[in-house]
C-alpha cells in the first residue's frame, strides 16, 4: 500500500504543470508577435564574432535570416522541433528493477524499494533540405532517466544531463522510387516500415517484438535504402558497423557488423512485414527472422486495433540455443478523449528450454492540447519464483513545441 499512497502526489504534481504550460504558451505567442514587429536586428555570427549583419528575424521557424548569405545562420529550409518529458513514479519488486542506458539496454539490476522518483528528458531535432527532396537530420538530447532504477522502463533520454548529439543522418532520393540514407549513431533500420500500430511507452514492448532483427542498436555507422513498389508494397535494407568502437573499422573481423532486409505490405486496414538480420558479436554471427502484422477497424470505437510480433534467433556459436520472443498489443485510438493501450509479451528473447517471463502493460495517453500529452502507465514484469513480480506505476507528461 505504500506504493499507492505515495503516488497520490502524482496528480497534484501534474496539476501544477498544466497552468505552467498554459502560461508558457501565452508568453511564447506574445514574444513571437513582438518579433514580427521588429524591423531589423543585429545578429552576431557565432563562428566569427567580428562579422555583424543587419536583417529581419523571421518568426515561425523557417529561418533566422532572409536574402543575405550568412554562414552562421539557419537557412530557409531548416526547421527545429523541441520536446521535453517529465516522469514521476515508483516500482515495487525485488531483483528486477533495471538501470537502462541511452539505447534502452539494461546493463544492471537492482531491487525496487517503492521510492517515488522523478526524471526529465529533453530533445532537439534539426532538419534541413538542400534540394527540396533530401533531408539532413540531427538529434540533440539530454536527460537523467538512465540514472534511475524506477523509471528506466520509460523510453526517455538519459545518457547525460549535458546536451549531446544523439544521431545524425542524411536521406536522399535515388530516382523516383528509391530512397537511401547514411548516418552515424542511428539505427540501420531507419527506412524500415515495420507493420505495427501499437504505440507503447515502454522500452520492453516499443519494438513490437522485433528488436534484434530491426538493427536497433542505435550506435556506429549506418546506411540503408528503401524501394516503393506501389500498391502498398515496399522493401528496405540496412547496415550498421563497428558499433560504438569506430577504431575497429567497417567490414573487419574485429568490428561487429550487422545487416538486414525487410519486406512490407501496408493496406487500408491491415499490414504485414517480414524482417531478416544477421548480426555479429565477438566474432560469432546470429541470424534473426521477425514477422509482424496489424489490423485496424474501419471506424474507431469499441473495437481496438491489433498488433502482433514474433521473432526467432539462430546463433552460430557452438552450444548456443535458439531464442524466441513475441508480443501482442491492443489499442483504442478514441477511448474517450485519449488513446488506451494494453499489451503483453516476453520480457526480451529467451533461449529454448528457458523459462519465459512475461511483461504486461496498460497505458492511457491523453492529449491536453496540441503540445502537451499526459500518459499514466501501469506494468507488471514477471520474475523468478523466489522473488516478487515487478510492479511499476508512473505518469509521463510530454511537451512538444
Amino acid at each position: 500500500m505504500k506504493l499507492f499512497q505515495r503516488l497520490l502526489v502524482a496528480p497534484a504534481a501534474l496539476g501544477l504543470l498544466s497552468p505552467l504550460a498554459a502560461n508558457a504558451t501565452e508568453v511564447n505567442l506574445n514574444d513571437m508577435s513582438n518579433y514580427s514587429d521588429i524591423e531589423s536586428i543585429d545578429i552576431v555570427n557565432s563562428f566569427d564574432n567580428e562579422d555583424l549583419i543587419e536583417d529581419q528575424l523571421i518568426a515561425g521557424g523557417e529561418g533566422m535570416i532572409d536574402g543575405v548569405a550568412f554562414d552562421g545562420g539557419f537557412s530557409e529550409t531548416t526547421t527545429a522541433s523541441f520536446s521535453a518529458d517529465f516522469a514521476i513514479g515508483s516500482v515495487d519488486g525485488k531483483g528486477v528493477v533495471t538501470t537502462y542506458d541511452a539505447n534502452g539496454n539494461s546493463p544492471s539490476v537492482a531491487d525496487g524499494d517503492e521510492a517515488i522518483e522523478a526524471v526529465y528528458s529533453f530533445q532537439i531535432d534539426l532538419s534541413t533540405s538542400f534540394t527540396g527532396e533530401d533531408s539532413l537530420d540531427i538529434s540533440l538530447d539530454a536527460g537523467n532517466a538512465a540514472t534511475t532504477t524506477a523509471l528506466g522502463e520509460l523510453d526517455l533520454n538519459g545518457a547525460s544531463e549535458s546536451l549531446s548529439v544523439d544521431g545524425i543522418s542524411y536521406t536522399f532520393p535515388v530516382g523516383d522510387n528509391l530512397t537511401a540514407f547514411v548516418g552515424d549513431n542511428t539505427d540501420g533500420s531507419l527506412l524500415y516500415n515495420t507493420a505495427c500500430v501499437y504505440a507503447s511507452p515502454t522500452n520492453t514492448l516499443d519494438d513490437c517484438g522485433n528488436k534484434e532483427a530491426a538493427l536497433g542498436s542505435g550506435s556506429g555507422t549506418a546506411a540503408g535504402a528503401s524501394y516503393d513498389f506501389g500498391n502498398g508494397f515496399g522493401a528496405a535494407i540496412g547496415y550498421t558497423g563497428a558499433g560504438s568502437d569506430s577504431e575497429k573499422g567497417l567490414f573487419t573481423k574485429e568490428g561487429d557488423d550487422a545487416y538486414g532486409a525487410q519486406l512490407t505490405y501496408t493496406g487500408d486496414s491491415y499490414g504485414a512485414s517480414v524482417t531478416y538480420a544477421n548480426t555479429e558479436s565477438s566474432g560469432s554471427d546470429t541470424t534473426y527472422w521477425a514477422m509482424n502484422g496489424y489490423w485496424t477497424p474501419s471506424e474507431s470505437g469499441s473495437i481496438p486495433s491489433v498488433s502482433l510480433g514474433y521473432e526467432v534467433g539462430d546463433p552460430e556459436a557452438s552450444g548456443a540455443k535458439d531464442t524466441t520472443q513475441y508480443f501482442v498489443g491492443l489499442q483504442w485510438d478514441e477511448a474517450g478523449p485519449g488513446t488506451l493501450g494494453v499489451g503483453f509479451g516476453t520480457d526480451g528473447a529467451f533461449a529454448d528450454g528457458a523459462t519465459e517471463y512475461m511483461f504486461y502493460e496498460a497505458f492511457y495517453a491523453y492529449e491536453v492540447n496540441d503540445g502537451m500529452t499526459i500518459t499514466p502507465l501501469v506494468y507488471i514484469r514477471e520474475n523468478d519464483k523466489d522473488k516478487a513480480d515487478h510492479t511499476g506505476i508512473m505518469v509521463k507528461t510530454s511537451f512538444s513545441f
